[in-house]
């Protein structure tokens, strides 16, 4: 799901202390970065003094491939936000993980999502609210630190399947990267993603705590709630339908239900937004149906099922009215360009 942009991000509490374990100065990465030495006492900064500081850090610790796997594993339980303090207190590694993609919009700039396949759990990291696809030292640590995750909670040494970055060239010591994540690392590829071994998301977690966890999920739901209430009726419909689009067509009442209206209300606010339910869900399906065929592993009958659509042939008839091709040709064609340059489906905007 995309987000809209926010003009302020979270820095992790216990960012700065993390830097001094490893032996950096925070008046030096503030220096290097360019900004003010108050910075350091901010709990907030704007987009760009964020990537500021991460470039500023990608300097100064010499080797990034080293610098992903210092932070990632100094940084100390204990001083997680609660958006991630939830994760590590989950029942298990899928418990952990679905709450970490619930939350995550609380911590921009990147957006998660999640797909289970086989064998295979992946997840992937986009950038969302920059024009900017991120510094490739963040890009590494949001998925060593996911990897981390599953460790800590498990209190085993998990490896990854695969993983892939988005920028063309390895940066620093790509061995001693492969060598934490436990396998080979795909550099200049499609997206930026984290693939686990499936099995892996059913181990308990030895920190799971069930009593925190009932403070921190009615917070953490109240603060998702209070950010959606800052999104458009449609914005809101958009999401709820691309979250519920795998368990078929979605249904106006229900989401009406789950928007706190009657259908009509819906339909009402809906036209004071100069949209409909109709138009909306075709917009979420025409949009998800082109990322989804940028995902080689996907076939065409699982992508229909994950549009909603009872049956292929369904699928096919749809796609042909949005592109005037076949998903298979359009694949064939556009998967490169859409996942290397953001080329959107013909005719519409992206899914926020």
């Amino acid at each position: 799901m995309k987000s809209h942009p926010s003009d302020r991000i979270k820095m992790p509490p216990g960012f700065w202390s993390g830097i001094r374990q490893l032996g950096l100065a925070d008046q030096d990465i503030v220096g290097k970065a360019g900004l003010p030495l108050t910075i350091i006492n901010d709990s907030e900064v704007t987009a760009a003094q964020y990537y500021s500081i991460w470039q500023a850090y990608t300097d100064l610790i010499g080797d990034p491939a080293l610098g992903i796997i210092k932070l990632a594993t100094v940084f100390e339980t204990a001083k997680y936000p609660p958006t991630v303090l939830a994760t590590y207190h989950a029942r298990d590694y899928r418990d952990a993980l679905t709450r970490m993609i619930r939350y995550k919009p609380l911590c921009p700039p990147g957006s998660l999502s999640i797909i289970e396949d086989g064998g295979q759990c992946t997840i992937e990291l986009d950038w969302l609210h920059t024009e900017e696809p991120g510094p490739p030292i963040l890009l590494g640590i949001t998925l060593a630190c996911l990897l981390e995750l599953g460790r800590r909670g498990t209190g085993r040494p998990l490896s990854a399947q695969a993983v892939e970055f988005s920028f063309s060239d390895a940066i620093g010591d790509a061995e001693a990267l492969e060598a934490y994540f436990g396998c080979h690392i795909r550099f200049g590829g499609e997206r930026n993603l984290l693939t686990l071994h499936r099995r892996d998301l059913d181990l308990p977690f030895i920190s799971f705590n069930e009593e925190l966890l009932e403070i921190l999920t009615p917070v953490l739901d109240h603060s998702i709630h209070e950010r959606q209430l800052n999104l458009s009726i449609a914005d809101k419909v958009k999401w709820i339908m691309k979250r519920s689009l795998a368990g078929g067509r979605p249904d106006i009442l229900a989401i009406a239900r789950e928007l706190g209206m009657s259908g009509r209300t819906l339909q009402r606010r809906l036209a004071e937004e100069n949209t409909s339910f109709k138009q909306l869900l075709t917009e979420v399906r025409h949009v998800q149906a082109c990322e989804y065929l940028t995902d080689s592993s996907l076939d065409l009958k699982e992508i229909a099922f994950l549009l909603g659509y009872e049956d292929l042939n369904s699928f096919y008839r749809a796609f042909r009215q949005w592109e005037g091709d076949t998903p298979t040709n359009w694949r064939s064609v556009h998967s490169a360009s859409w996942a290397s340059f953001g080329v959107s489906c013909k005719n519409i905007g992206t899914l926020n």
